[in-house]
């Protein structure tokens, strides 16, 4: 792949005028670089090491540098070093074995065993831990002697030397330095990467040899080929792959050996295998053998999303029993432990099998868990998702659960940041990955992120995820998110700034309950809340100056964004996203400058740009993703849902009702909800989170067209607006009424709204009302009604 120089140097970076002047704080990158002196700040390093710390002066990049390397150090890790030579100022890269004499004042890297008897002299005391993928590092420069050792356990430690190397260098002088480090480090788990598994498009070849690149580059050392919409991964799975699929699948191969990342090959026939028939074994056994055949040494066999309580053929259930939880478990085993024994342990070099259960998100022992930690071969390898499909958290506690119930530690396939689900309609999750316990190695044995269907996009997330899994005590997930962001921007302080922008307003990450697990633009969230009590305590220049500087960051964040410095791959991932968000962006510095002129007394102006506030907002909310790789399909185009739409609603009513006092307060949020019913009585579907004020919590009804929900306003109030941001379970049709007493009631709008999404319904009565109800008269969906949040928009009536 290749690489600019920016990209390869990315290290600490200072987000400018898009983030430095508003206040986002820092990000790293190489051009702040510290001084040659001992003593200084050296450059963040992506993992964190286990022990990092400054070894003396930088080490200056000479025009002609030497590698030392014999038959010992591994041919990938040398080729990297010096191709980052070559791209941080040595013009001429010469590679000479141990003992060669090289002409002096010349920098000097040494790479290979930690052992051999050079390196371990330049390690001088650095110590090469002996875990697998260990590596040891150290800089040093000494009047004319510039010295590098590079130092691994074995080929894959050489491999993550050079990566931690590569962000070690900084400008100075016009040139490149070397910071002067020592490292020691080794991972914390031993499996690192991500899992292909999701529904809908799959990757194309090119993405996922892009993937190999990145994945080497954050020292994430699996790869588990697993995409649902492959038909010879799941419903095709006797069919050999054509010829032309396994030539693409042998080059990815090799791309991933060549980044130490281990190639998984997944097959996926729990949906139609007869487990007692040998000729499916034998044409699963195929199907694998031609992938060892390309060089692939790891397998795995998914049996998620499958019916396990009925059989594909007669004989399985003379072989195995009546169908069932125990007879399905003991047919799986009896699949898996012949693929063990009898394909695994029989190919010379192949890594131990893994499986994903049909129970693989809970901590619920049963008959079939109890039959697979009993019966099943040690040596295979198990996945659990956590404690739900997408877990808002997984704990220590969670993991050694889950290892009892399977009687191994388990290899945690985790959903995010997966969109490839009905919560996820419209949305690219960017959020930090985030809540997973410190600890956690010492009760996993790896961890895989399910990307998105967007593979650049989803670079955000497994940055994190490969981050955690390599030091997962010292993992910080905001400053990590930050890392990601600039290694995306290239080093580009201003790009990364704009994605900073960006992925806040993309930060929602949904489960599949009530709750989403990350909340919405908390950056955004935090600065309106600042506007608004600024704005109330008289302060509104200085509050409309602060956010209209945001406003505009928001709106020129997508321009930035496609400036050229970040990757291609993730603008073309985030298109229709930018796209609405510049609108959006434009709509909001609209709505603070029809704020200001109403402030200044301009009110003909400030209706002008309240409506050009209108119309841009309209336009952002008919923006579709068209074409989708998504399963979801066309979808609306969601940014900063439940947040920037809400503070538009808000300025919105507020210029109207400029001459009443409060008109600009959500009257809702002091008022008390009830409602017609409530999802199978669950307390977390309770009326009362329809105005608690976060778009984190929900109410949902009962499964009947003829259901509602209503507040009960603190005090009669003139309404002027009703927002509702509805979840996915929608209206097709409703009614907006109010009332004066809560028995007689009158409608004041009725609604057919196309999407689900947050709906904005402007009220002209001018009676005062003290209750306000959503009365559903169609659903869209089999499930009942569900708002997110209900806001009340008016001026209250003085008694």
């Amino acid at each position: 792949m290749k690489r600019s120089r920016s990209l390869i140097s990315t290290s600490v970076l200072v987000v400018g005028l898009a983030a430095g002047q508003l206040g986002l704080g820092p990000l790293a990158h190489a051009e702040s670089a510290p001084s040659a002196m001992a003593g200084q700040v050296l450059p963040v390093v992506s993992p964190t090491p286990r022990s990092i710390a400054r070894a003396g002066a930088d080490a200056e990049v000479t025009e002609r540098a030497v590698v030392v390397a014999d038959d010992r150090t591994d041919p990938a890790a040398r080729d990297r070093l010096a191709s980052e030579l070559r791209a941080h100022g040595a013009d001429r890269v010469d590679v000479v074995a141990p003992g060669t004499r090289t002409p002096p004042g010349l920098l000097t890297v040494r790479l290979g065993p930690a052992a051999r008897a050079d390196i371990a002299e330049g390690l001088d005391g650095t110590t090469a831990p002996g875990q697998a993928e260990g590596y040891a590092l150290r800089v040093t420069s000494d009047g004319s002697r510039k010295q590098v050792a590079l130092g691994g356990t074995d080929a894959s430690g050489q491999f993550y030397a050079v990566q931690t190397l590569r962000q070690l260098f900084v400008r100075a002088d016009g040139g490149w330095r070397i910071a002067g480090a020592k490292v020691s480090d080794h991972p914390s788990m031993p499996l690192r990467g991500t899992i292909e598994g999701f529904y809908g498009q799959p990757w194309s070849p090119a993405e996922r040899l892009d993937q190999m690149d990145f994945y080497g580059d954050v020292k994430a050392n699996t790869y588990v080929y697993a995409p649902k919409d492959d038909p010879h991964h799941r419903d095709k799975w006797r069919q050999p792959y054509p010829a032309d699929k396994l030539t693409e699948l042998g080059q990815l191969i090799k791309r991933a050996a060549a980044n130490h990342v281990r190639f998984t090959f997944a097959v996926s026939p729990g949906g139609s295998i007869c487990y007692s028939d040998p000729a499916d074994r034998a044409a699963l056994k195929a199907k694998l053998q031609a992938v060892y055949d390309l060089g692939g040494r790891a397998f795995s066999i998914p049996l998620d999303d499958i019916s396990y309580t009925k059989w594909n053929c007669a004989g399985d259930q003379t072989a195995f029993g009546a169908p069932g939880r125990t007879a399905a478990a003991k047919a799986q085993v009896d699949l898996l432990n012949d693929v063990q024994r009898s394909f695994v342990a029989a190919h010379p070099g192949t890594q131990p099998l893994q499986m994903v259960p049909t129970e693989y998100g809970d901590l619920t022992d049963t008959t079939y868990k109890q039959t697979m930690r009993a019966t099943l071969d040690p040596a295979v390898v198990v996945m659990w998702t956590g404690t739900d499909v997408v877990p808002p958290a997984i704990t220590n506690q969670q993991a050694d659960a889950a290892s009892q119930l399977f009687g191994r530690k388990v290899f945690v396939w985790d959903n995010y940041p997966v969109n490839d689900y009905g919560h996820t309609s419209g949305r690219l999750l960017l959020a930090p990955y985030d809540k997973r316990e410190a600890g956690l190695s010492e009760h996993l044995s790896g961890i895989v992120a399910n990307p998105m269907n967007q593979p650049y996009a989803s670079k955000i997330a497994v940055f994190g995820s490969a981050g955690f899994a390599w030091n997962d005590r010292a993992y910080d997930a905001g400053a990590t998110w930050l890392q990601a962001l600039a290694y995306l921007a290239g080093g580009d302080r201003e790009a990364a700034g704009a994605l900073r922008v960006f992925a806040d307003l993309e930060h929602l990450a949904p489960t599949f309950g009530a709750t989403p697990w990350q909340p919405q633009a908390p950056e955004l969230s935090d600065r309106l809340a600042r506007f608004w009590t600024q704005w109330k305590a008289g302060k509104r220049t200085s509050a409309l100056a602060d956010l209209r500087a945001y406003a505009v960051a928001i709106a020129q964040a997508p321009a930035e964004i496609r400036g050229g410095a970040v990757q291609a791959g993730f603008v073309a991932d985030s298109g229709p996203w930018l796209d609405a968000t510049a609108v959006w962006g434009r709509s909001t510095v609209s709505m603070v400058d029809a704020l200001a002129a109403r402030v200044d007394g301009q009110p003909d102006r400030s209706q002008a740009l309240l409506e050009e506030s209108r119309t841009l907002r309209q336009q952002a909310e008919a923006m579709r993703v068209d074409p989708s790789r998504n399963a979801w399909g066309k979808a609306p185009v969601k940014v900063g849902d439940g947040v920037l739409d809400t503070f538009l609603v808000q300025a919105d009513t507020m210029l109207q009702l400029w001459d009443s006092a409060g008109g600009g307060e959500n009257l809702a949020l002091t008022g008390t909800a009830s409602a017609s019913s409530v999802e199978q009585g669950l307390d977390r579907l309770a009326a009362r989170y329809v105005n608690d004020g976060s778009t984190a919590t929900r109410w949902a009804s009962g499964y009947s067209d003829d259901e509602w929900v209503q507040v009960e306003l603190a005090a009669p109030a003139k309404v002027a607006a009703v927002t509702l941001a509805w979840e996915d379970a929608c209206a097709t049709e409703y009614r907006i009424e109010t009332s004066a007493d809560g028995v007689h009631w009158t409608t004041a709008a009725t609604r057919t709204p196309t999407v689900c999404g947050t709906d904005v319904i402007r009220l002209t009565g001018d009676q005062p009302v003290a209750h306000v109800r959503m009365q559903g008269v169609k659903r869209r969906t089999s499930w009942g009604y569900s708002i997110y949040e209900m806001g009340i928009y008016g001026t209250a009536v003085s008694s």
